[in-house]
């Protein structure tokens, strides 16, 4: 069974819905939008091909050449401010892949201490 909400420390996405809150601030999707972000958070952590995403988010034949995903993904990427290239993957030649945040870890050889080395 799908899970009917996806949060993190930073994003909330009611899959029901389709309402979104980056950083406790909602988001403002259209339609595609919501449906490209619950496409890649049902599948997070896996890349989704291209011609996945336009077959099952705007219908389009295997063969269609657009420029529609890239557009919307750039959109999304934006209303997701600076967690966008975090969360949203590109994997050239191939498609996207949502990646769940996750906080830096810093050790002890890590972090500023190496600035100053």
């Amino acid at each position: 069974m799908a899970p009917a909400r996806y949060q993190d420390e930073h994003l909330t996405f009611d899959f029901a819905s389709g309402a979104a809150h980056c950083d406790s601030q909602p988001m403002v999707l259209t339609r595609k939008e919501q449906e490209l972000l619950a496409m890649l958070l049902g599948n997070q952590g896996e890349i989704v091909p291209r011609q996945v995403l336009l077959s099952r988010v705007w219908g389009y034949h295997l063969e269609c050449r657009t420029r529609t995903l890239d557009v919307h993904i750039r959109r999304l990427r934006k209303k997701l401010g600076a967690l966008g290239d975090i969360y949203i993957e590109t994997i050239f030649g191939v498609g996207y892949r949502f990646q769940r945040y996750r906080e830096p870890r810093y050790g002890p050889s890590f972090g500023p201490a190496l600035a100053t080395a």
